[in-house]
Formats: C-alpha cells, sequence, structure tokens
C-alpha cells in the first residue's frame, strides 16, 4: 500500500524487485496475490527506463499519445504543444523523436505522460545513463509535477526506483526499501 501524494522511491540491489513492483503496480504483470486499488478516476503513467519513442517528430509523440487516450486530434496537438514547451522541447518538437539524446528522450517520455494529467506517476529508473546536467533537469521536472496539485484539487503521488542514493536523499518524501523481492 502506498500513501498519496509526495515522490516516494523504491530502494534495493539489483534484482530486489523494484521494476517488477512498479509493472505490477501500473498493472502491466499480476499480482501473485493481493490487488491493486486505485482512486476512483485517478489516471496513472509509467515511464521505463528507456522509453519508447514512435518514429515520428517528438510533437507528434506526445499528441498521439493523447489521441490514443481518447483525445480528438486538435486538442490533443494542443496540449501536446503545451507539453513540449513546458518540457524544453521547443527546437525539437519537429526533430524525429528516435533521433533526440538520451536526456531529451527521456524529457520527451515525461512530457507525453504529463500531457495525459495523471494523478499517479511511476519511473523506471528515470535517470540512469544521464549525464549530469540531464539527471538534475528530470530531477527538477519530478520535484515540479509532484508539488503541482491535481486540477481537482488533490495531490499527486509519484513513486520511482533509483540506486542514486543522493537522489533518493534529495528527491524522496518515503523510502521503501525492496529485497529478495
Amino acid at each position: 500500500h502506498l500513501d498519496v501524494d509526495g515522490l516516494k522511491v523504491l530502494v534495493g540491489a539489483n534484482g530486489s524487485g523494484k521494476s517488477t513492483l512498479l509493472r505490477a503496480l501500473h498493472g502491466l504483470l499480476p499480482l501473485a496475490q493481493g490487488q491493486r486499488v486505485a482512486r476512483p478516476g485517478a489516471g496513472q503513467a509509467m515511464l521505463f527506463q528507456r522509453p519508447y519513442m514512435l518514429r515520428t517528430s517528438a510533437l507528434h509523440n506526445v499528441a498521439l499519445g493523447l489521441w490514443l487516450a481518447g483525445h480528438a486530434w486538435a486538442p490533443a496537438r494542443r496540449l501536446a504543444q503545451e507539453a513540449i514547451e513546458r518540457f524544453g522541447l521547443v527546437a525539437s518538437a519537429g526533430q524525429p523523436a528516435h533521433t533526440l539524446s538520451g536526456g531529451q528522450q527521456q524529457r520527451l517520455a515525461f512530457a507525453r505522460a504529463w500531457a495525459r494529467r495523471p494523478a499517479v506517476l511511476m519511473l523506471d529508473e528515470p535517470t540512469a545513463s544521464l549525464d549530469p546536467h540531464a539527471k538534475r533537469d528530470i530531477e527538477s521536472l519530478m520535484s515540479q509535477w509532484a508539488s503541482e496539485p491535481q486540477p481537482d484539487g488533490l495531490a499527486r503521488t509519484l513513486v520511482f526506483a533509483s540506486h542514486n542514493l543522493g537522489q533518493v536523499k534529495r528527491l524522496a518524501t518515503r523510502v521503501l526499501f525492496l529485497r529478495e523481492g
């Protein structure tokens, strides 16, 4: 059980079950026991360690995610443009997403999730393999996202896995240590 709001961090050795727990919480893996309980109407999104980029522009990667979630194309494109601007990707909006740097792809994946306005966001090692500047940018975006209230006034929850104990100390409101699953 994870209480709502703030930044929750999953820490543990490789193979301890961090990624598996995130995937189970997101509904991508079945639970061996127990059940997932979500706040009614609370959407959620997940960012993977290596985000998947469609072979289209950065802007269309965000817009297509919204369109697939049920938005009409024109509003999806407007929301995508807003997300691209908010995440500092305007100069890359027309560039094929798969050609962006690792840090830019992570920002784009974050923008795609942010545009859906989820109440819960799960990130699997969001800053792994990024240079120090890109790590700081992603950490800042994580903090900003978690501190913004939902349109309904309810708090947001961000759950992420990390090996970086400095990052955990800087960001976490709660730490969950996993060992052997």
